[in-house]
């Protein structure tokens, strides 16, 4: 029998779309080339994972299912060591590519500054009822409104 150190029990685990929004609205980031790793403190003593592959990581489940299992092995051997929070590994385009000892090899580095990423002041998304920061509001260009053409009755084409 396994001891508890081993598991990876459900409280430990990032499970819902809130609190994967929470944790992207609010974290501080670090990455490597294939991985990038999300940061969020929070109150709770422990640290918890949170996984997002993609298809563009590779279309295949099987590579993509292979990517994760790595990341919660790697964290569970790491998760006593790390700050609480909440920590979200996002795998990049071109992590399916890699091998067991490549991909455990950019894990192992991801996982080194979790006191060097805790230093990193958070990154805040212009959302309603947050400080924009410094530099302040994020102003993207107006909408123009598109008007529906009349339709035609020949199919678009002129006839005369």
């Amino acid at each position: 029998m396994r001891g508890l150190d081993a598991r990876f029990p459900v409280e430990v685990r990032v499970r819902s779309g809130r609190e994967y929004r929470e944790a992207f609205a609010d974290c501080r980031r670090v990455a490597t080339r294939h991985f990038s790793l999300h940061l969020r403190s929070r109150d709770g003593g422990f640290c918890r994972l949170g996984m997002a592959v993609s298809r563009k990581v590779s279309p295949d489940a099987v590579v993509r299912n292979r990517i994760k299992r790595q990341i919660r092995e790697s964290f569970r051997q790491r998760r006593h060591g790390l700050p609480a929070g909440d920590c979200i590994v996002v795998a990049r385009a071109g992590a399916g590519a890699l091998g067991k000892a490549a991909l455990r090899a950019e894990l192992e580095t991801l996982w080194q500054p979790p006191a060097r990423v805790a230093a990193i002041p958070a990154r805040r998304h212009n959302r309603p009822g947050r400080d924009p920061g410094p530099r302040g509001p994020i102003v993207s260009a107006p909408r123009i409104p598109i008007q529906p053409r009349a339709p035609s009755g020949a199919g678009g084409r002129v006839t005369e």
